[in-house]
């Protein structure tokens, strides 16, 4: 299984799906790269390469530091709650409470 990474229930082929979370919650937000470093501490530099470079799996204390950065947090939702017709990671963006 070339090009793919195994979870115990989600398989993706290029990128780790959070990026294309982040790369939204950015987007909604308005906010630069650069605004975003600065808010999160996480260089701008960094931004750039998950979202068009070569990083594949961020580490998960830079995703949660760009989130909180952008005024959101990550949430485990349990699973036996969630109703989905396909496999999809248990992890979502929320907006943080003040």
């Amino acid at each position: 299984m070339t090009g793919f990474v195994r979870y115990k229930s989600y398989i993706f082929h290029d990128k780790d799906p959070v990026i294309d979370v982040l790369r939204t919650a950015i987007k909604d937000c308005g906010m630069t790269y650069v605004a975003v470093s600065a808010e999160s501490g996480v260089a701008a530099g960094t931004l750039t390469n998950w979202f068009s470079g070569d990083t594949k799996r961020p580490q998960f204390a830079t995703v949660n530091a760009v989130a909180r950065g952008i005024g959101k947090e990550f949430v485990l939702v349990d699973s036996k709650y969630v109703r989905r017709t396909k496999p999809r990671p248990h992890l979502k963006v929320v907006a943080r409470r003040a």
